[in-house]
């Protein structure tokens, strides 16, 4: 057997290839990383320290969370790697005792902190293990010709959209998710890209899930009507808020006319034959160019926004858990364009990036 006592390395070689090591067994056990954010929520850790107005120490959040003393080790080891990742901040009090506080990043998981929206039911919907279960049919689905069926299919029998539709509770944590999205997104839109919506007299919300964005985008901009539109059982069981008209329906058949279509997060669950079908549809809804009509989508345009190679890796995972999920996928600007001209819109320009999304204004 060949070993590495057996090769003749330099120190530096050696270093490097007990470094690899490092690297090998840091990305296979990642997913601990998750479950331990995953955890973090579900005992609501983000409200606990939050609550206390400083750090707080594992004694604070043994008391504070109900959570037995004999986990007091097995809980410190789980602040100490999400501080690692950036989670938490480590912090040393004046009596030498470790404690925790908030960071930008878990900033966005508590529910009641001044000027940023809870993340937190959109980062339980991911890691729930409906969707973390498919992952382990990467492999098989590799080996086969078939694009259509999907990992997520191969894992529990069913598309994600009729399991959603079949599962009360997964359709819950979806909305919820989805739901805590949109006032994320909105949030940022009263600083970045609203001038996409000013002027708009009628708009329908196309997979606008509870409404929670037409709601918003009601209230900055006065005068302006909103109408969501979204499968029959979606809209049947969400909770109707005044100003707002539902309606149900297949965004693939016809949709209601407005001024404007948005499509905020839809486009990326779809296929291109598919999203060319829904831009016709929402080209059908709306008025010609020079009348006010225009489509507004909101969805990642792949390389833009990037700053930082957590950006990157972001982008590349989200385009991955399309692939998993559904028979959709990231796009970049050339894609976008291929799109846009298949369903026969004249021009779109991207106005502005939130981050990892943008928002492209598509004219008839």
């Amino acid at each position: 057997m060949t070993t590495l006592a057996s090769i003749n390395h330099t120190d530096g070689e050696v270093q490097d290839i007990l470094e690899a090591q490092a690297v090998l067994w840091n990305h296979s056990l990642s997913y601990i990383k998750s479950m331990c954010l995953k955890c973090a929520i579900e005992l609501r850790i983000p409200d606990a320290i939050h609550s206390q107005g400083m750090p707080a120490t594992i004694s604070d959040l043994l008391s504070f969370l109900s959570i037995p003393k004999t986990k007091s080790r097995h809980l410190r080891i789980m602040m100490r790697l999400l501080s690692c990742v950036g989670i938490f901040k480590s912090h040393i009090t004046p009596s030498g005792e470790e404690a925790f506080g908030l960071s930008p990043v878990s900033q966005l998981l508590t529910t009641a902190f001044p000027g940023s929206p809870c993340s937190s039911p959109f980062i339980l919907f991911l890691l729930d293990h409906h969707l973390v279960d498919p992952c382990h049919q990467l492999s098989r689905w590799f080996r086969i010709s078939d694009t259509s069926t999907t990992p997520f299919e191969m894992a529990h029998g069913k598309t994600f959209w009729d399991l959603t539709g079949a599962q009360p509770e997964l359709n819950d944590l979806l909305n919820k998710g989805m739901g805590c999205d949109s006032v994320f997104v909105m949030d940022v839109l009263k600083h970045v890209g609203r001038e996409a919506f000013n002027g708009i007299g009628t708009l329908v919300d196309v997979g606008g899930g509870t409404g929670l964005t037409a709601a918003a985008l009601a209230k900055e901009f006065p005068g302006l009507k909103c109408t969501v539109f979204d499968l029959p059982h979606v809209v049947n069981s969400a909770k109707k808020m005044e100003g707002i008209q539902y309606v149900g329906g297949d965004m693939f058949l016809e949709l209601p006319p407005a001024d404007v279509a948005l499509l905020k997060w839809i486009l990326h669950d779809w296929s291109d034959e598919d999203c060319v079908r829904i831009l016709q549809r929402c080209k059908e809804a709306i008025p010609p160019k020079d009348k006010g009509g225009k489509v507004i989508v909101i969805d990642m345009v792949v390389g833009v926004g990037i700053n930082t190679q957590t950006s990157l890796e972001t982008q590349l995972l989200f385009d991955l858990e399309m692939m998993i999920l559904v028979t959709g996928k990231e796009r970049d600007e050339n894609e976008w364009r291929e799109l846009f001209v298949a369903a026969g819109f004249s021009d779109y320009k991207i106005i502005s990036s939130i981050g990892l999304r943008s928002i492209i204004e598509v004219y008839p």
